[in-house]
């Protein structure tokens, strides 16, 4: 009897040590994980205070000097790119994609998983069939449909897209939150004489701030990160976003080499990441919690 109550108690030891072994490798992993994806972020934070012939210095150095340290890339970034011009254009782009997404991606949604009509199954799975498109290759007929309308070199075609269902994965995520919420809570508020938009507005969204929350942040990072839309359909240069105007800013800086001002690049390149960081660091909760429980039912 001892024998096999040690013999057990040894087995359990060892299926302890073995989980924690795997806990230790897998924390390992990701921190070396990490470790890469963050380099280049600081090569680039530390760059863009190094003067602008220690930012090609052989060999290079990855911290820099702190006697070396300078606020000059600031000084020309804030004097020669305009920044500014291009932060206002972002934004009105990223403010009102974020209205449009969310707005009517969450009603299609929830006429998806709260209201009941006929074919509402095999309208869902045609609206998921169009995320196995890739966008290049609506592309030519949406730039068609722009031109005849006249929008072409305006905000329009990057914003009024956003306005007409919000994206077929912006339907799937918040269908698939809604779903969690109990049917009870609409049969109750029909009792009390409410009707299906008050439903929606004071119930659903409500409680779906977690998967509202993953849709704006999702939203944010692709449109403040766009660079190949804006590209397309704007031709102005003081219509042109953050990403379009850096890359229009480094071309005309000169040819690739010694005298190219590097790190004047990788601080205006700072400056525009920092606007992502902020939001994801400030609702990474919502982001966290809305990922978790979206998938919970399907």
């Amino acid at each position: 009897m001892r024998a096999a109550v040690s013999s057990q108690s040894l087995e359990i030891r060892l299926i302890r040590i073995q989980r924690t072994a795997l806990r230790i490798l897998g924390y390992l992993t990701l921190v070396g994980l990490s470790i890469v994806f963050v380099i280049p972020f600081f090569w680039m934070v530390f760059t863009s205070f190094k003067f602008p012939w220690d930012a090609v210095a052989y060999p290079p150095e990855l911290l820099p000097n702190p006697a070396k340290l300078t606020m000059y890339n600031f000084d020309f970034v804030f004097q020669q790119f305009p920044l500014f011009l291009g932060l206002r254009n972002t934004m009105i782009i990223v403010v009102g994609v974020e209205i449009g997404r969310v707005l009517t991606s969450s009603l299609v949604a929830y006429s998806f998983a709260r209201l009941r009509f006929r074919h509402k199954n095999l309208l869902f799975l045609a609206v998921l069939s169009t995320m196995m498109l890739p966008y290049h290759v609506t592309l030519v007929p949406q730039y068609l449909i722009f031109k005849e309308l006249g929008w072409i070199d305006t905000f329009a075609p990057l914003i009024v897209p956003a306005f007409l269902g919000g994206g077929a994965f912006y339907v799937f995520l918040l269908r698939q939150f809604f779903m969690t919420i109990p049917l009870e809570y609409d049969d109750s508020a029909r009792i009390d004489g409410a009707s299906i938009l008050q439903i929606f507005w004071l119930i659903i969204l409500p409680l779906s701030l977690p998967a509202i929350g993953v849709v704006a942040i999702f939203t944010f990072m692709g449109e403040w990160n766009d660079f190949f839309a804006p590209i397309i359909y704007l031709n102005s240069n003081d219509k042109k976003t953050l990403s379009v105007l850096l890359m229009d800013w480094q071309r005309i800086q000169g040819s690739v080499g010694p005298n190219k001002p590097w790190s004047a690049i990788m601080t205006a390149s700072m400056l525009i990441t920092l606007a992502p960081i902020a939001v994801f660091f400030f609702f990474q909760r919502y982001f966290i919690q809305g990922i978790v429980i979206s998938g919970v039912k399907g």
